[in-house]
């Protein structure tokens, strides 16, 4: 059973300060908390009572039940200085944990199986360490705690909530502690790093019959297949190939028995895309396609198509400040530029909203056997690099604008 404190970190921790080294018991006791209280979206209600309770025991002023469950605290200086911004999401997954931890999730069928409660336990110690000491920064900083990052989104709600407003965010930073990079690196690029998040729901509207007698019908089946083949074809030669953009179709159900033609098939899928200018060409392009194919053999549809999240797209010199800060903290090896994924988050809504920056923390550990992929019910990571997250949101606060 893994349940001891890691006893070394496995990348240089010589300039992360000594105090948020010394904080990585209590990191970590925050972070193993959280990992036994999993919540769904907007179901973090036992999530939010631990953090707002921990945010009052450090003496930090907070606002509850933002956009349900959110939570928004607020650390000052005392000195004028622009208003900052650190988002962490706090929600999990529906899915049933298999590590043997002592930690392990206590609400059956649900887990952190993404990391969101060490979001949550670096966002409380960087608050921590920046209302003991004012003297290192000048201005404000809000710490926006959301909920329902997995689905179906918590940025937009409380962006309409007014978290970045009163007083207005000038700029925001998060964070993923990310196992598709080792402990101790960390991801960043300007412009696009996460994918826009586009669904679609199809169901396809034959005609059924006996499998013996197939021109009495219109075969839902053989309808699916043509579409999910010609669907393929949307970024294969519509999307200009120096352009990344990828159409799934992740589920495909139709017919009841071996010898019945069935009269209906449902598709459901998505679509994933960086380049800003596609929004509203997928959805015309694939109901073109399904219409098409519809028509020539004589049956109908039904399609539901709509925007989840937009792309990530990070400010230029908010994400060179971050990813100077991690060169100085862990070397230029440490560094990892080219790590976009086609993976979503609506962090982008609140990067639609204001500049800012958000980065992949590397948090695998394969000698620990911590590199199991994220939604895994596996999923874990190396706790060791909780207070690397604390010192780069710090230095960030301290050095803005500077």
């Amino acid at each position: 059973m893994l349940s001891a404190l890691p006893t070394a970190s496995p990348f240089r921790t010589d300039q992360i300060r000594l105090e948020l080294r010394s904080l990585l018991p209590r990191l970590i006791h925050w972070r193993r908390q959280l990992h036994q209280m999993p919540e769904l979206g907007f179901q973090e209600r036992r999530t939010a009572e631990f953090i707002s309770q921990t945010l009052t025991g450090l003496g930090i002023p907070h606002q509850t039940g933002v956009a349900q469950t959110g939570i928004v605290a607020l650390v000052d200086s005392g000195k004028p200085g622009p208003v900052l911004a650190i988002r962490a999401d706090m929600d999990a997954l529906p899915v049933t944990e298999l590590n043997e931890v002592e930690y392990r999730s206590q609400i059956p069928g649900a887990m952190h199986a993404c990391g969101h409660d060490g979001h949550a336990a670096i966002a409380l110690g960087t608050a921590h360490y920046l209302s003991e000491h004012p003297e290192t920064w000048r201005g404000q900083v809000k710490f926006i705690f959301q909920p329902a990052e997995e689905s179906p989104g918590g940025a937009k709600p409380m962006i309409e909530a007014g978290v970045l407003a009163n007083p207005p965010v000038e700029a925001i930073v998060g964070l993923h502690l990310w196992n598709n990079l080792p402990a101790g690196t960390v991801g960043v690029c300007p412009g696009p790093l996460m994918a826009a998040v586009e669904c679609f729901h199809c169901t396809l509207l034959g005609k059924g019959g006996h499998g013996a007698m197939p021109h009495q019908t219109v075969d839902a089946v053989v309808l699916g297949a043509q579409v999910v083949t010609a669907l393929q074809g949307i970024v294969a030669r519509n999307v200009d190939p120096l352009k990344a953009a990828v159409v799934t179709v992740g589920e495909f159900h139709s017919g009841s028995a071996l010898n019945v033609i069935a009269d209906s098939a449902r598709l459901r899928g998505t679509v994933r895309y960086f380049d800003p200018s596609f929004e509203g060409y997928f959805g015309r392009r694939l109901e073109s396609v399904i219409q098409g194919i519809c028509q020539g053999q004589g049956a109908d549809y039904e399609l539901n198509y709509w925007r989840l999240y937009p792309p990530v797209i990070n400010n230029e010199s908010i994400a060179q400040q971050i990813g100077a800060i991690a060169q100085r903290i862990l070397g230029q090896e440490a560094l990892i530029p080219n790590c976009q994924t086609m993976g979503g988050e609506d962090m982008s809504f609140f990067l639609e909203a204001v500049p800012g920056c958000y980065f992949f923390l590397g948090a695998a550990n394969s000698a620990l056997g911590l590199d199991f992929p994220h939604h895994h019910p596996r999923f874990n990571f190396d706790e060791s690099v909780l207070p690397l997250g604390v010192e780069i949101f710090t230095r960030f606060v301290e050095e803005y604008g500077a």
